[in-house]
């Protein structure tokens, strides 16, 4: 049998590899997820409205960023429309893995649209780049996609019921963004990117205050401008 890092490995390697190399991450993901669960219970859900809402609403900050309206009972559109702005970069992670996905059946990409991760698209991102004639990165991205989903739902519920027992002051959700902020760094390594990256955190720290979690939105566009403009430069490639 081939080896998960030989040239030749099957659809099933793939799937174990992108699962192992999604576990690093999983105390990130835990605690982010058991932070959500543990919001949803404290803001006024009971626990079967929040396991139904953990389920389908994969998105933990569009869970956070709606559940202040949902307690203040605001209108159910505008609790719809910041819940899309927040996630909006997920259309953003759907246009750059497209390429990878354009031949498979619609509801196939439907169902890997669900379970995209912030994450896992990081991880699949850096397959492509630097292993671009990997031979299974659907099977890659599903691996890792689908464990993802299962760490979070096992956390979001955990907190869910275990809500009145676990202090804010444990301060969980700093590991979920500290597991982020460790698989981007090794993507810096290229200036568009760092250069992208950089632009895109002081706009979002300006724009901080803006309502609707925009500074969120106006970072994230900023940041791909000047990433893209940097990339076309020939001397990019270095």
């Amino acid at each position: 049998m081939s080896s998960p890092n030989s040239t030749h490995p099957t659809p099933a390697e793939a799937v174990r590899r992108g699962i192992r190399e999604l576990l690093p991450a999983t105390p990130g993901i835990f605690a982010w997820g058991l932070v959500t669960g543990v919001a949803m219970v404290k803001a006024g859900l009971d626990t079967g409205h929040a396991i139904v809402l953990s389920l389908l609403a994969y998105a933990g900050s569009a869970q956070l960023a709606a559940l202040p309206l949902i307690a203040a009972v605001a209108p159910v559109w505008l609790v719809f429309v910041t819940a899309v702005v927040v996630n909006l970069r997920f259309v953003v992670y759907s246009a750059a893995v497209r390429a990878g996905f354009a031949h498979l059946h619609w509801h196939r990409r439907m169902w890997l649209g669900y379970v995209v991760g912030d994450i896992m698209f990081v991880r699949f991102s850096a397959l492509r780049q630097n292993e671009p004639d990997y031979p299974h990165p659907v099977s890659y991205y599903l691996g890792g996609a689908v464990a993802n989903w299962i760490i979070w739902q096992i956390a979001s519920i955990l907190g869910i019921v275990a809500a009145a027992v676990i202090p804010d002051s444990w301060g969980l959700e700093l590991a979920g963004t500290l597991a982020l902020v460790a698989l981007l760094a090794p993507l810096c390594v290229r200036f568009p990117t760092f250069a992208g990256v950089a632009v895109a955190s002081i706009v979002a720290i300006l724009g901080h205050s803006l309502p609707l979690k925009l500074g969120l939105l106006l970072g994230m566009i900023s940041g791909m401008v000047v990433a893209l403009l940097l990339e076309r430069r020939p001397e990019a490639s270095r």
